[in-house]
């Protein structure tokens, strides 16, 4: 079978991501599903945002009503100031509105700035259902559920809303796939009967932040988990993970000059294990490219995009996160 892309926040390299017009998009622009990543408000609404911080990608740091919710806080475990939106209701949080995260790097996208509101999860079942009455092909979530240790130290249980949010909703289907760096709260949305595959991140170092360092001898770093003994562990676990998503660093090979000269053995060490795997993210811009790949010296430019997304999307993976769906998608369907 042929990779999936997955519009990662939609096609947030088009338009600001999370917004109702990216992930519109994403679909227009051929991509099997798209990606959000969920947090929870004050009164236990799912939100769509990048991180609970949302200073970056709104504009609630010109509201002069929230100017006095502005606090540091510690994030699994890193301090971080802003804005965060367990400190608000939904009520509050819809009279914001989205920005473009990355505007130094996408400039075009910063004149689709304060347009549109935040979305919540339930609206984005509602928007993928009217785009699949359009389509003969069958679109997909992938939701990723973030900070889950430190929401439920809030008395916020992010799988026990995320699996009333899919029961109201009708979604409890197969096209619907959950993802967290956390394997707790995969387990937690398995026991909550939701249904669909459930998808481990993994970073190319540290520890998942519900096993952290401090746990000594009993903490499983991320390098461990991707060891084929790792790897074996995984499929077998009583947590019922399908699969796993890594950076594309993991899937490129390169040489002991930095140079990519294939893919790694990652995908097929994955798929003996019995696991599906998944890569994230492919992003054509010179600042996001492996150095063999980079055109110029403007890190906003196009470098040689599509010979990275070739090795990537040639190695046998399952699918792809992509800020641009349309270019994976280009890539990918001229493939063998």
């Amino acid at each position: 079978m042929r990779p999936i892309v997955i519009g990662h926040r939609g096609a947030s390299g088009h338009r600001p991501e999370h917004t109702r017009s990216a992930f519109t998009l994403a679909f227009a622009l051929g991509a099997d599903a798209v990606e959000p990543d969920l947090v929870a408000t004050r009164d236990g609404v799912l939100v769509i945002r990048h991180e609970n911080e949302i200073s970056g990608t709104t504009d609630v740091a010109t509201r002069a009503e929230f100017a006095a919710r502005r606090r540091q806080k510690h994030v699994d475990g890193k301090p971080v100031t802003g804005w965060f939106t367990e400190d608000f209701t939904w009520a509050e949080l819809s009279t914001l509105r989205a920005r473009e995260r990355l505007p130094a790097l996408r400039q075009g996208n910063t004149t689709f700035d304060d347009q549109q509101p935040i979305l919540r999860l339930r609206d984005l079942f509602d928007l993928v259902d009217a785009a699949a009455e359009q389509t003969d092909r069958v679109l997909g979530i992938v939701a990723e559920i973030k900070h889950a240790s430190y929401f439920a130290a809030l008395d916020l249980p992010l799988a026990e809303l995320f699996a009333a949010e899919v029961s109201a909703a009708g979604w409890n289907i197969d096209r619907l796939t959950v993802e967290s760096f956390e394997p707790t709260v995969l387990a937690q949305v398995r026991a909550e009967g939701v249904r669909g595959r459930r998808i481990f991140l993994l970073e190319d170092q540290g520890h998942p932040a519900d096993q952290p360092a401090e746990y000594g001898a009993g903490a499983v770093s991320y390098a461990d988990h991707l060891t084929i003994a790792g790897l074996a562990n995984l499929a077998a676990g009583s947590d019922g993970i399908d699969g796993i998503s890594v950076p594309k660093s993991l899937i490129l090979e390169t040489d002991a000059a930095g140079d990519v000269v294939g893919a790694s053995a990652l995908v097929d060490d994955a798929h003996v294990a019995g696991l599906e795997i998944y890569c994230w993210t492919l992003r054509p811009e010179n600042r996001f490219l492996a150095k063999s790949f980079r055109s110029g010296t403007r890190k906003a430019d196009f470098g040689h995009w599509q010979s990275e997304f070739r090795v990537i999307l040639g190695s046998g993976i399952d699918g792809v996160f992509a800020d641009h769906p349309d270019l994976a998608v280009h890539v990918r369907d001229e493939l063998p």
